[in-house]
């Protein structure tokens, strides 16, 4: 009774200001402020009943707990109570969508709630938004009902826990988020026909489609997953951390996607056994892809043999980059430098003498090196084959590993000297008899030099010497019997002699 009598004695003093507010006193609650005596009053109050939820605070905001007693009074006679001055049981704006949500809007209303309050019923009201959880401050009513509305979001479950007296909660034909398992227990306290509609209800359809969305998603996921890494692994490692790439291993995939999937406008060129591309890698590394036509013999000896191709290094030497080695392709992957051959550059560009013995000398450097760490590699010296870098240096660009006859490479390397230094005309003439071709060349030296010697060189009295000199050099290598008595070094120490200031490069 002291509860409601205090309310009263609020109620009568707005009833006391009343003739002097406007019709829209509630929505000009910014515009009044409380009378001078009002600290007094509710003093008074809070000593008779200290139970009243403003006594509480310290110090009052006095301001607040006046709108709070004008709020109160309207929404008692909104809510249509009996005897609305000597009680206020309930809050009830059913079906008033209008003038329900200024309420809500009122926290200091809600912090301040009246406990006599037991039943607040806010149905019917087309609210939006999220939980209207100010209205928990009321902690002692029994009685909550926020059906057919909008509302969405989670229920705040915690905060319903603190109101012990609730015993009807009806939240029906709402959007809320659907319960979590573990807040089962919330069922168990409300009837679930108070959830009816309302989203929070685990939907044991929606349950079932999960289940069989599980049983049929995971097999498919574990699939995909599995199918992606050993597409990554296998086919296109080049798409996996540095650190977890094998860069000396390519992949046939990695290598028809560099050359536009092995298109003829990326091929530049075609021998005995092998093709040739052009590629770029993913990171943008320009390459060069010669590709084995014959792919058969023991893969594990030819990864062997690329792993040592990959350790050479030499001015001299085109870079290898790594390979290719599976039951479709086999191919080894170098560093492009060009189109350029050398057999190209000396029908295309008529080079001088000292150019040419330049490329010698390169060419016998790097046949020194391979023959005093890698004596099992040999290599190819045609001029078809030997490709000539932007500032002149020729490169090898193919090996032969398990090549160990030095004759064999120093007879090949005559046959280059003589090449070099011939008429491409002659060289023509004698195509495919190598043999025709140095017997040629021998029986013209050296009073008769001038008939083979390439014209297009330009030759001074000095250079025709040094020339006549290399011609000699390529003649003994030349010569099978000869060519067994000799090392690369011993011929790399004749050629420098020729012309020493041009071995220097």
């Amino acid at each position: 009774m002291a509860s409601i009598l205090i309310t009263c004695l609020l109620l009568m003093f707005i009833a006391y200001f009343e003739p002097t507010l406007p019709a829209t006193v509630i929505e000009d609650l910014a515009n009044l402020h409380p009378p001078s005596n009002f600290n007094t009053t509710i003093v008074s109050n809070c000593l008779k009943n200290p139970s009243l939820r403003f006594c509480g605070s310290s110090p009052m905001d006095l301001d607040a707990i006046f709108k709070f007693t004008i709020v109160a009074s309207h929404l008692c006679n909104e809510s249509k109570n009996p005897n609305c001055v000597e009680s206020f049981p309930k809050i009830d704006l059913q079906n008033r969508p209008k003038i329900t949500p200024l309420y809500l809007s009122f926290t200091f209303f809600w912090k301040y709630c009246p406990i006599t309050i037991l039943s607040i019923d806010l149905s019917n009201n087309s609210l939006k938004g999220t939980f209207p959880i100010d209205v928990l401050f009321c902690t002692q009513i029994h009685v909550l009902d926020l059906s057919h509305n909008g509302l969405s979001g989670d229920v705040p479950i915690q905060r319903l826990s603190s109101v012990t007296n609730l015993t009807i909660l009806n939240l029906s034909y709402n959007h809320f988020a659907e319960i979590k398992i573990s807040d089962s227990w919330f069922f168990k306290r409300f009837n679930s026909s108070c959830f009816f509609n309302s989203g929070i209800l685990p939907s044991h359809g929606r349950y079932k489609i999960k289940a069989v969305m599980l049983l049929l998603g995971f097999p498919l996921v574990v699939v995909f997953t599995v199918g992606g890494l050993w597409w990554l692994c296998f086919q296109r490692p080049d798409f996996l951390p540095r650190v977890l790439q094998n860069e000396r291993k390519f992949t046939t995939a990695m290598l028809k996607t560099a050359t536009d999937g092995f298109s003829r406008k990326n091929m530049v060129g075609k021998g005995d056994g092998f093709v040739m591309y052009r590629g770029i890698l993913r990171d943008g590394t320009q390459v060069r892809i010669e590709i084995c036509s014959n792919n058969r013999g023991n893969h594990r000896e030819y990864v062997d043999e690329c792993k040592v191709l990959v350790q050479l290094r030499h001015r001299n030497l085109v870079k290898v980059y790594g390979w290719c080695n599976n039951r479709n392709i086999r191919a080894l992957v170098t560093e492009w430098i060009g189109r350029v051959s050398v057999e190209t550059w000396l029908s295309e560009s008529a080079p001088c003498w000292k150019h040419r013995y330049k490329v010698l000398v390169g060419v016998l450097k790097a046949m020194c090196y391979l023959q005093e760490q890698w004596p099992e590699i040999g290599c190819d010296v045609k001029t078809s084959s030997l490709l000539l870098h932007e500032n002149g240096d020729p490169l090898i660009a193919r090996f032969r590993v398990g090549e160990n006859s030095t004759s064999k490479k120093i007879h090949r390397f005559g046959i280059l000297v003589l090449e070099m230094m011939t008429d491409q005309t002659l060289q023509e003439e004698f195509k495919g008899d190598e043999t025709g071709f140095v017997e040629y060349v021998k029986m013209l030296y050296p009073r008769k030099l001038q008939k083979v010697i390439d014209e297009r060189m330009k030759l001074t009295e000095n250079t025709f010497d040094e020339t006549r000199q290399t011609i000699c050099i390529g003649l003994i290598c030349a010569d099978h019997q000869t060519c067994q008595q000799l090392s690369i070094g011993q011929i790399y120490n004749m050629i420098i002699k020729v012309h020493p200031r041009t071995n220097t490069y």
